[in-house]
């Protein structure tokens, strides 16, 4: 039974904030829970782009961290730059999220996760994007993906030409998740009409770009200024173990559904389920080769073929039996 205490069934509600509050243009909300080794350079990422505290707040909401000193590690780096809250007690990533956007009080929130980081030139180049285009209610920039030691393993796929709005950016995300949060900064009035993430713990994210590009147009630019780590401790690697992403995204996609143009919505969605399939198909000999665990491995196999029966995912289903069979391990 899902606990809608951690997992929202609906979208969080945003309060506006108070007038007479001063507000800066930035609020860098760093939600962490047990990504001490990474945070280091997570936030050092940050402060070599400080424009200031009326410019910028930075605070990292910690969500019962138990592999350290979250706080020391803080002061130590940030030296009173760097706010800290810890929660009270483990409210899990939906709600921790929450929080983030709640307490930020800048004009644009960046859900910085405390593994990833961001390259020089970043906050720049969002702020040009949102005053070129005030209409958008969110801006993204194209990224890359890093290993633990935080080395580059591969540039994303250049998402879109030229840089600025995105044409018809719903039904694209709505095939596929196209970004990271880590290079997605989001005006608090787009969360305070909207609310915040909500109903799953994998592919939430997804779901709220698609939630906004259904209510505003997103700005964009091709410049790679933002680093996902991939890691086997990420909500994400987790997922995959356990089987719930399977379960978890079948449900996005079909919230995905109901903000989608109706004449196109079968068959944008039914493109969503294939490429996730296909995507699942290959996990599932990444989970296998990784822990031999033949149940996960398995649950990525039966579950991709649930979404989608296409030829892609028939293939790596054979070739996983085929390993199965013949106790295959390298």
């Amino acid at each position: 039974m899902i606990n809608s205490n951690r997992t929202p069934q609906s979208p969080p509600v945003i309060e506006t904030l108070s007038i007479e509050i001063e507000r800066p243009l930035f609020s860098v909300m760093i939600p962490v829970y047990n990504c001490l080794h990474f945070l280091e350079a997570n936030l050092l990422s940050v402060l070599q782009q400080d424009s200031g505290e009326k410019d910028m707040q930075i605070e990292v909401v910690d969500d019962c961290s138990t592999d350290g000193d979250v706080e020391a590690l803080v002061l130590k780096i940030g030296k009173g730059r760097i706010s800290y809250f810890r929660q009270l007690e483990n409210v899990g990533s939906l709600r921790n999220f929450e929080t983030c956007i709640k307490r930020a009080k800048g004009y644009y929130v960046h859900l910085f996760h405390g593994d990833d980081m961001v390259i020089q030139g970043f906050y720049d180049e969002i702020k040009t994007l949102f005053s070129e285009y005030p209409e958008a209610g969110a801006a993204f920039t194209d990224y890359q993906y890093m290993n633990d030691n935080g080395e580059k393993i591969w540039d994303n796929d250049k998402l879109f030409e030229p840089r600025g709005v995105i044409n018809d950016f719903l039904k694209k995300i709505g095939s596929n998740q196209l970004l990271q949060t880590c290079a997605i900064v989001v005006k608090r009035s787009t969360y305070e009409k909207l609310g915040g993430f909500y109903g799953v713990h994998y592919g939430e994210d997804w779901e709220m770009w698609a939630r906004i590009a259904a209510n505003f147009s997103v700005a964009y630019s091709p410049s790679i200024l933002a680093k996902y780590r991939v890691h086997q401790k990420n909500i994400s690697f987790n997922s995959f173990n356990s089987g719930q992403n399977i379960h978890d995204i079948t449900k996005v996609i079909n919230t995905i559904e109901q903000y989608l143009p109706k004449k196109e919505a079968k068959k944008i969605t039914k493109t969503a389920r294939k490429n996730f399939s296909q995507h699942y198909a290959r996990i599932a000999h990444e989970v296998y080769h990784h822990s031999y665990n033949i149940s996960s491995a398995l649950a990525q196999t039966h579950g991709a073929l649930k979404l989608n029966i296409n030829s892609v995912s028939i293939a790596q289903a054979l070739k996983m039996y085929t390993k199965l069979l013949i106790n295959y391990k390298n």
